[in-house]
């Protein structure tokens, strides 16, 4: 593709990285065939192909409009078109560039504008966010059902060993999740615990900046980042040989540290440093299966699950297909899912924002994911695991809980 960037942006960090990425396509439309939203919609402006495109001709100086905007709006961002791309484009890094080169050009509404700032500031405050989330569960029959099914019961954490072993991880701790499900960390530690490694929650983190990046302030994203950095690079320069985030939604933003941060020259090298040892748990744990698998309790085997791997465990981070060869070595029969790869809806924010999109993925999935009929869900990311159980009766939760389930004594290591 042949490109012509507008000199607002021809000489910019971003604008080199979109010349290189918009140069790599070569139109095929392959992306178009694994798009959600393009399925949905039958609309190519809805569709990678057409964003690419649109996001073009606004960074060759084009003037953008509020249609513009409502396509990038649409868009999951899942990159599900990214595993399909046969050129390798990145189209995750190049719909960031113009929807923040576009919002500058069309703005907000003020409702809207309002509306985005609540949301972000709701999310990244954990007291906040907590506060609501109590005050909403106390209210929760009193609620209209679309609001009242978005609200999870209070789950039991359960004990988070203390550290007793020489081996060390951070376990990251989330904006969202320990409140909504604070037994998946607490899990992961257990697991951990089991096989001589000391899970430390990090209290200097908080959420890894992909809500506000991914809403377009990306200033207070690399602010967030610089804080993560400062608080983990000390606990890796302590002996901790990872950082575990249980989440694959942050995990995918914690591994793009490094990109993120290329040309801050005081936090480049400690972003590289993080995004190097950052660990989505399927990474650690088939790491580490063969002293899992000893402490498995055999006599629990048999139950059928369905596994949901979201979108940015198989492509963001490219670990499509890890999980479940876990989930069977410990006893358990995967239900069929058709269209895995597909998107369940939630991706952040966006089942918020276009909750009309988002409500008909999601029922697509769970149609796919209760066409094998499991006992249960299980997937890898709190936003899906919350979307998801908004909308079934079937029980839904983090695959690391089976696992801690399953597993059987203390293990010294």
């Amino acid at each position: 593709m042949e490109t012509a960037l507008a000199p607002f942006i021809k000489d910019t960090p971003e604008g080199r990285e979109a010349d290189a990425i918009l140069r790599a396509c070569v139109h095929c439309g392959f992306c178009n065939a694994t798009c959600p939203t393009y399925q949905l919609l039958g609309d190519e402006l809805d569709g990678p192909r057409g964003r690419i495109y649109q996001i073009k001709q606004v960074l060759e100086g084009a003037a953008a409009t509020v249609n513009t905007q409502l396509h990038l709006d649409r868009c999951l961002t899942c990159r599900n078109c990214e595993t399909t791309c046969p050129s390798g484009v990145q189209y995750g890094r190049l719909v960031d560039i113009g929807r923040k080169g576009v919002d500058a050009r069309v703005g907000r509404t003020p409702t809207e504008t309002a509306r985005r700032y609540a949301l972000r500031k709701s999310l990244l405050s954990r007291p906040l966010f907590g506060a609501a989330l109590a005050a909403g569960r106390m209210a929760k029959s009193f609620l209209p059902r679309a609001l009242a099914e978005r609200i999870p019961d209070a789950p039991a954490a359960g004990a988070w060993p203390s550290p007793r072993h020489a081996r060390r991880m951070v376990i990251a701790q989330g904006c969202v999740q320990p409140a909504l499900a604070p037994g998946i960390d607490a899990a992961m530690a257990r697991v951990l615990d089991r096989i001589g490694i000391s899970a430390v929650a990090s209290d200097g983190g908080g959420c890894c900046g992909a809500v506000s990046f991914h809403l377009n302030d990306q200033d207070e994203a690399r602010a967030i980042v610089r804080r993560n950095l400062d608080a983990w690079t000390g606990e890796l320069a302590r002996g901790a040989e990872a950082i575990v985030v249980t989440a694959s939604g942050c995990g995918v933003m914690v591994k793009d540290y490094a990109h993120l941060m290329q040309d801050d020259p005081q936090y480049a090298a400690k972003a590289a440093a993080v995004a190097a040892r950052a660990r989505d748990p399927v990474e650690v744990v088939t790491e580490e299966l063969a002293r899992i698998l000893p402490l498995v309790d055999a006599a629990a085997a048999g139950r059928r699950v369905a596994f949901h791997p979201p979108c940015t465990l198989q492509h963001g981070m490219k670990l499509r297909g890890k999980v479940e060869p876990v989930l069977l070595a410990l006893g358990l029969e995967l239900a069929p899912v058709p269209d895995a790869h597909l998107c369940c809806g939630s991706a952040g924010t966006y089942s918020v924002l276009q909750p009309v999109l988002a409500g008909e993925l999601r029922a697509n999935k769970l149609s796919a994911l209760e066409s094998g009929h499991p006992a249960e869900i299980v997937t890898a990311n709190i936003g899906c695991q919350t979307h998801l159980a908004a909308g079934t009766r079937t029980p839904v939760r983090h695959w690391i809980e089976l696992l801690d389930e399953r597993m059987t004594g203390g293990g010294d290591g």
